[in-house]
């Protein structure tokens, strides 16, 4: 959340769900910064839940809309939020059936009534088109590069005869990834709020990771296991399906039958298939090609419980791609429960394990790990490829932010751990940005004026 004071008045930059620790996430996210009724208008870089998923609170509690969007950014609320609330539902149920006498019911932070509050009140903004969303505050969203419909927000700010710019990157994508088109260059702004999730971190080139991935899946194959992939249900459940299809396509892995048991995933492949104006060219010839390319006959979506249980039956090589990503819920929790312990099986991670998930303790090997209340040993195959991340590295950030030296007087760096911005913070400082600094929940900086107006 990021709140812009400007020509008397609010806007407030993403709105995401903090994820975290049961109780301290419910204080946090059940507790605006804000009285929801000062805000002015809402602008949302992307769908990912930890920038859009605490929107239907800030309805509830008031804020009337609108919310700004891409138009694809708008179909994915429908199906995060919406899941989100049923996550909401499902915990305070859990809770309530084991709460004390006397102790009070547990309520949901939203309801499917919220999610729908929240959809109506949505306004989509194609990409490039300028609109005065307020006045004396005119907003342009460009090409983020990092999920579908992802954008950076450029905000330019008319105020008592004085002109400012400000340019939020959201998450900024990583340039040569498949499926979407490569982050446009950085609007050119005053004031710069910058993702530095990998600041001082490198990704291993794409070709490479790729290689890796078929290695994997064939020495797997061959010895009759199973390979588990922890996988966010939003864009990397799709890149790795599309990696894993063109393997198959160019006859470099066997024929091995590819299952995606997520509802969520399925239903978010369906969104991008409705919005091929997302997708870099090679995709869209690709696609004219081939119009099965997140599906066709070796993919297949598992949508009931029932196929996902028969799955851990079935005898025979597979992959199968399940959520979550970092192992902490999720119908992957319930393939690990029935292959951890035979050698055979193979747990790929393909993204950032927390610390203290299920998925960091699988990637620091131990040699037994707490499973669904039962400790189990890990006998599997566990296997790190952290080249898939959608997420620009320290490089790629340098490249995107580098051309507004000279011109760009303050930089705040969030979305990243502390070491990582600060190592980017240091970088742009060598670079000659004269004002860069990591802020702290509640910190407040001036927007620079462009120029005084006759």
């Amino acid at each position: 959340m990021h709140r812009v004071e400007a020509a008397g008045r609010s806007v407030l930059l993403d709105c995401g769900l903090f994820q975290g620790r049961r109780a301290e996430a419910m204080q946090r996210n059940s507790n605006l910064p804000f009285a929801p009724k000062d805000i002015d208008a809402v602008v949302l870089s992307h769908a990912h839940i930890d920038h859009c998923g605490n929107l239907p609170t800030l309805l509830k509690r008031g804020y009337p809309g609108p919310v700004y969007c891409t138009p694809a950014s708008r179909d994915l609320l429908a199906v995060m939020l919406g899941d989100s609330a049923r996550i909401q539902q499902e915990d305070a149920d859990y809770l309530n059936r084991r709460r004390s006498r006397g102790e009070s019911r547990i309520l949901p932070l939203y309801t499917v009534r919220d999610v729908v509050r929240t959809l109506r009140a949505c306004q989509s903004v194609p990409y490039d088109r300028t609109v005065e969303i307020l006045p004396g505050v005119q907003l342009t969203f460009v090409e983020a590069g990092h999920l579908l419909g992802s954008a950076m927000v450029h905000l330019q700010i008319e105020q008592r005869g004085q002109s400012a710019r400000l340019t939020f990157t959201g998450d900024v994508g990583r340039p040569g990834l498949p499926i979407l088109r490569d982050p446009a260059p950085v609007p050119e702004c005053d004031l710069l709020i910058s993702d530095s999730t990998y600041g001082g971190r490198r990704h291993e080139p794409i070709p490479d990771t790729v290689e890796r991935l078929g290695d994997i899946v064939r020495r797997t194959v061959a010895r009759g296991g199973k390979v588990l992939i922890p996988a966010f249900s939003l864009g990397r459940t799709q890149t790795i399906v599309y990696f894993l299809h063109q393997l198959l396509r160019a006859g470099r892995l066997p024929e091995v039958p590819i299952c995606v048991d997520s509802p969520l995933a399925a239903s978010a492949t369906e969104v991008f298939r409705l919005h091929p104006e997302c997708f870099d060219e090679q995709t869209l010839e690709l696609l004219q090609a081939d119009p099965e390319l997140f599906a066709g006959q070796h993919i297949r979506y598992l949508h009931s419980v029932e196929e996902s249980r028969q799955l851990n039956s079935e005898p025979g090589p597979v992959v199968i791609v399940a959520a979550s990503g970092m192992c902490e819920a999720g119908r992957i929790l319930h393939h690990l429960k029935h292959h951890i312990e035979d050698p055979r099986t193979t747990i790929l991670l393909i993204g950032y394990q927390a610390p203290d998930t299920l998925g960091r303790r699988l990637a620091e090997r131990l040699p037994e790990v707490r499973l669904l209340d039962r400790v189990k040993r890990l006998r599997a195959e566990v296997v790190s490829l952290a080249g898939f991340s959608s997420h620009a590295d320290h490089e790629g950030l340098l490249k995107l932010i580098g051309p507004l030296r000279g011109k760009t007087k303050v930089v705040r760096l969030v979305h990243g751990e502390p070491e990582a911005a600060e190592a980017l913070a240091v970088a742009l400082r060598e670079q000659g940005f004269p004002d860069v600094a990591v802020p702290q929940p509640g910190d407040f900086v001036e927007l620079p004026t462009l120029s005084a107006q006759p």
